[in-house]
Order: structure tokens, then C-alpha cells, then sequence
């Protein structure tokens, strides 16, 4: 407690300058000072009782310039001094997961152990985070969570080329971003001669399902490949094969391709237009697309023809068949034959699952026995869109197709009616130099794979001389 009678520093120095002249006042005022500086400074029993802790402020030598053995200590000591101020980072916990079949957001976030909130957070986000709800089976899913159980980021991985990542900023929002790798793109060439069936003949030489398919839809105004294929066809295709890191991810699209049917040879190049647009010509700029495809399924075999006077196979009595029937498994896609409308859509007992398509004012086709309609009545269709699957349902006698083509009410036989019929656009004479300078080269490329096999076809085989 201060003691009131102890005078202050500032009041005792205002009494002296009263009572003395200004020399003695200076020197009474240093005495006071002295004084008081006195009371403050702690005594030697005081100082005896204070810790030491002795703090280097001078600057650190360069180790290069310490003795030997110096310089190791003095690094060692620093990071003694340094180490418990530098945050070590959080722990990252990594989750690797693949969507399956019927899997949902929710289930993937319960799977990878984050808490569905964390999910409503991501989703919030932004549309782009929305877009999450719509998984395709075999995509792959990267959690990273922190060691407090949040979601520090996720990255959909759509396929080996393309990935999303969502990750969580300072302020607890998900930020976007979208990455796209380029693949590696060589051109590859196959040819093969066919024996028993394209199919058969593609695979043997290395060609994919999905290829096979192409070159069948190329052709597919020009050959029926379920009725038109002979022995001895013989085709030549060249298509883009990409790779990833030095290994094969996939197949591009055909470039061009030759198919010999029956002695006659067909020949297409594809061409993408100014609009981005890509479909196959004729080398002469030609649309192979016509306006009605010859098969509404992609390879199947004719289990019967177009008959106005055959013999029905239930019924055992003469009824016309005013269709094509392909045999094909259920469950096989079938195709709109052409661009139209759907105008009738349902079941009867004789023609079970059906679907009927009106191509502009004068062509209607006919699907019957179908095991699953996939368009309803109304709706638009594309040449070549999956309007229903093979089945067996009404009046069949194993899984087919049956269909009809009718012209301004009439039915036509579907298997000879389709080459009479015009094609689609072609390319315009305003375009044609565009046309021209892409693709003459690759069908010069493709001529220049065809020279060695055509040569070799045409050598003359080794012959022993008889004596």
C-alpha cells in the first residue's frame, strides 16, 4: 500500500523549483531523481532470487564459416528451436471407390465413411456438384477426408481421360474444376475375307464388337448384312486406335473403309463438316446414309421372307407374309428405320408388343413381337434409335423380329424397297474443296495398306514341277 507521506517524483520536483534558484533546482532535481530510482532498483538478496534466461539476439553464423564439427551443431540446435512452430499437416485419409449397379451418391459417401451432411454441403455447391446424382456403373470415385471425418476434396474420375474434383476452400465451399487428359491417336488397318459371317471374320483379325457394328451401320443402306453376305466377301478398314501413357485405352472412329459384297464394292471416308458434324460419304462427297436403313437390327439371321402367298407356320393355312422376319436372341436392340413418328405403340394378342412409325406422308414401317417397347406414341424418333428389343410375345414361334414397310399403304418387300428409296444430302458444292483436302488423304492412306494385301492375293502360288 502507498504511503501517503512518501511524495511523489513529479510533486517533489515542482516544490524544489519553487524554493530554489534554477542551478540549485537542477541539482536538487538529479538528487530526487536518484532517489526515486533508488526505491525501484531490486536489492542484491532480490536479484539472487531471479531466474536466468539467457536469449541470444545476435545473428546466427553462417554454418560454412563454423569449425567442424560446429556447423552440425549449431543446424541441429536451430531446428531444436524451430520444430515446435511448424504445424505439422492433417492427416489425409484416401478412398478409392467404383460405382456399381444401382449405387447412389448417399451410398457411395456411406461406403467411403463421410457423413451424409458432408454430401449435402458438396451438393449445395454449385450445379456442377448436382451433377454428382447421376453416376454411370464403372466410374471411380477418390474421397479424401480429414482426420476430423470432413471431406477435404472428391475427384469423379468418368474415365481414364476425363476428371472432375470438388475441392473444399477456407471458407467451407467446394470448389469446382474439370481436367481433360488428350490421348495419343495412330492410325490401324484390318482387312479379312469372310467365311462364315462378318462377325466371325472381324474378330479374327482383331476388331472389336463396337467396330464391327460401325462398319455394318456404314453400309447398312447398301447391304443387308443378314441377306446380301456371301462367302468370299472380303472388307478393309482403317480406324484410330488411342493410347494412354504408352498403353491402349480404346478405338476411335472408322476413317475409311471398303467392303466388297458379291463382287461389287462399296467404298466410305469420313468427313466432319464446318459445323463439327461427322458422317460417311462416298470418295465423290456421296451420303451413305439413306433415308431409310436396310435392317432394323444390327446382324441377324432371316427366319423368313416377304410372301404374299406363304403357308403360315401356326395356322397351317395360306397367309400372305407381308414382312421380313429376322431371328435374332431376345432382348437384341432394334433400330428405327428411318427418321418419323411413332403412331401407334401397345399389345395384341396376335402381334404382341408392336410399334408402328410414320415416315413423313407416305412410308410407314411396322415392329411386331417385340419383348419391350422403348418409345411411346407421339414421340419423334432418329434413324436408327432404339425404338424396342427382340421377343417372342403374340403369334411367334421362337424370339424375332417381324417387319413391314409400307408405301402410301402398301406393303413393300423391306428387303428390295429400301434401294429405290432417295438418299440423304450431299456434300454441297460450296464444301466440296473443304471435303476434298480431308479426305483424300486418308483414302490414299487406306489405298496404300490395301496395295501389299492385293498384291499378295494376287501372286501366283508356288508350283511343283512334275517330271
Amino acid at each position: 500500500m502507498e504511503n501517503p507521506r512518501t511524495p511523489k517524483p513529479k510533486r517533489l520536483f515542482g516544490a524544489l523549483r519553487q524554493h530554489f534558484p534554477r542551478t540549485h533546482a537542477l541539482a536538487a532535481g538529479a538528487a530526487s531523481f536518484a532517489l526515486v530510482l533508488a526505491m525501484f532498483v531490486p536489492t542484491p538478496e532480490v536479484e539472487a532470487k531471479r531466474l536466468s534466461l539467457p536469449v541470444n539476439l545476435s545473428v546466427p553464423e553462417d554454418p560454412a564459416d563454423l569449425p567442424a564439427g560446429k556447423a552440425e551443431e549449431q543446424v541441429a540446435a536451430t531446428d531444436a528451436v524451430l520444430a515446435p512452430a511448424i504445424e505439422a499437416p492433417a492427416e489425409i485419409d484416401k478412398k478409392d471407390l467404383e460405382v456399381r449397379n444401382g449405387d447412389t451418391l448417399s451410398d457411395l459417401f456411406k461406403r467411403a465413411g463421410v457423413d451424409a451432411a458432408e454430401m449435402y454441403k458438396l451438393l449445395s455447391s454449385g450445379k456442377e456438384a448436382r451433377g454428382l446424382a447421376r453416376l454411370t456403373p464403372g466410374e471411380k470415385l477418390t474421397f479424401h477426408i480429414d482426420n476430423d471425418g470432413s471431406l477435404a476434396s472428391l475427384e469423379l474420375h468418368r474415365d481414364r481421360l476425363n476428371l472432375v474434383e470438388f475441392t473444399r476452400e477456407d471458407s467451407g465451399a467446394f470448389r469446382y474444376a474439370a481436367y481433360q487428359r488428350e490421348a495419343d491417336s495412330y492410325s490401324a488397318y484390318r482387312e479379312a475375307e469372310i467365311d462364315s459371317s462378318l462377325f466371325m471374320a472381324g474378330s479374327e483379325v482383331g476388331l472389336s464388337h463396337d467396330l464391327i457394328m460401325e462398319m455394318a451401320q456404314v453400309f447398312s443402306s447398301d447391304i443387308d448384312f443378314a441377306l446380301d453376305i456371301r462367302k468370299g466377301d472380303r472388307f478393309s478398314v482403317m480406324f484410330e486406335e488411342k493410347f494412354l501413357d504408352g498403353e491402349k485405352i480404346g478405338n476411335g472412329p472408322i476413317q475409311a473403309v471398303t467392303f466388297v459384297n458379291q463382287g461389287k464394292t462399296f467404298s466410305a471416308v469420313r468427313y466432319v463438316d464446318a459445323n463439327g458434324d461427322a458422317n460417311y460419304y462416298t470418295p465423290d462427297g456421296k451420303s451413305m446414309r439413306k433415308a431409310f436403313i436396310r435392317t432394323p437390327v444390327d446382324i441377324g439371321r432371316i427366319s423368313s421372307h416377304f410372301n404374299p402367298r406363304r403357308l403360315h407356320p401356326i395356322f397351317k393355312t395360306r397367309r400372305p407374309h407381308n414382312g421380313t422376319d429376322y431371328a435374332a436372341p431376345t432382348g437384341t436392340p432394334v433400330y428405327s428405320a428411318g427418321d418419323g413418328r411413332v403412331i401407334k405403340a401397345g399389345y395384341s394378342k396376335a402381334n404382341g408388343n408392336y410399334v408402328f412409325i410414320k415416315h413423313g406422308e407416305r412410308y410407314i414401317t411396322r415392329y411386331l413381337h417385340l419383348h419391350k417397347r422403348k418409345v411411346k406414341v407421339g414421340q419423334r424418333v432418329k434413324q436408327r434409335q432404339v425404338i424396342g428389343t427382340v421377343g417372342a410375345t403374340g403369334y411367334a414361334t421362337g424370339p424375332h423380329l417381324h417387319y413391314e414397310f409400307l408405301v402410301d399403304g402398301s406393303h413393300r418387300n423391306p428387303a428390295t424397297i429400301v434401294r429405290k428409296l432417295p438418299k440423304a444430302k450431299s456434300i454441297p458444292t460450296a464444301e466440296m474443296e473443304r471435303f476434298r483436302m480431308q479426305t483424300q488423304p486418308l483414302l490414299a492412306k487406306l489405298e496404300s495398306y490395301e496395295q501389299p494385301a492385293l498384291a499378295q492375293r494376287d501372286e501366283p502360288e508356288d508350283t511343283q514341277e512334275v517330271n
